[in-house]
């Protein structure tokens, strides 16, 4: 008589389970789709609407022509710090000159402007859209859209046409809130 010790294990398990007919390779999986890159389809459409409030706002309301003064303050800023930014009397930290963009270009180049002054804390910042002397139709196409653009921004305090010797009505200097 054998003793279990003494056989193979390997041999015991297959005389225990018997005769066995192996499995078929399943063919390879198809090759899997790369999924697409996530986007930011809030944003995107959020873009879109202000884009489309933009343009309404330009079709709706009196341009301004070249010699005038782009101006706003929202109704929560005192009074006194508008007059310092119309005296231009804040340090301006940065600057963005837009002349000879395109519409298009002006409008992406001062939203990723707005964008990177937040991203350095910056309070004062001045915008050269050029006084749209040279414009087709008369009305200043970028003075137009820097005016617009910036009222529709949540994080813009306050703007003015820069003093007559940081740019005049050819640029703006922005007060922007801390986030």
């Amino acid at each position: 008589m054998s003793h279990p010790e003494d056989e193979d294990p390997a041999a015991l398990f297959r005389s225990a389970v018997g005769a066995v007919t192996p499995l078929k390779k399943p063919a390879a999986p198809p090759p899997a789709t790369p999924r697409p890159k996530p986007r930011a389809r809030m944003a995107e459409q959020d873009d879109q609407a202000a884009r489309g409030e933009f343009a309404r706002l330009l079709r709706d309301s009196n341009p301004l022509e070249a010699g005038d003064t782009a101006s706003y303050r929202r109704d929560t800023l005192p009074a006194r710090m508008f007059q310092r930014l119309k005296r231009g009397q804040y340090s301006v930290q940065d600057e963005l000159d837009l002349h000879g963009a395109t519409v298009a270009q002006a409008d992406a180049m001062l939203r990723q402007f707005l964008q990177e002054a937040h991203a350095h804390d910056y309070g004062c910042v001045r915008i050269i859209h050029g006084k749209g002397l040279q414009s087709d139709g008369g009305a200043p196409v970028l003075k137009n859209l820097v005016d617009r653009l910036l009222r529709l921004r949540n994080d813009v305090l306050a703007f003015h046409s820069a003093p007559a010797g940081q740019g005049g009505t050819g640029a703006v200097l922005v007060l922007l809130s801390n986030r």
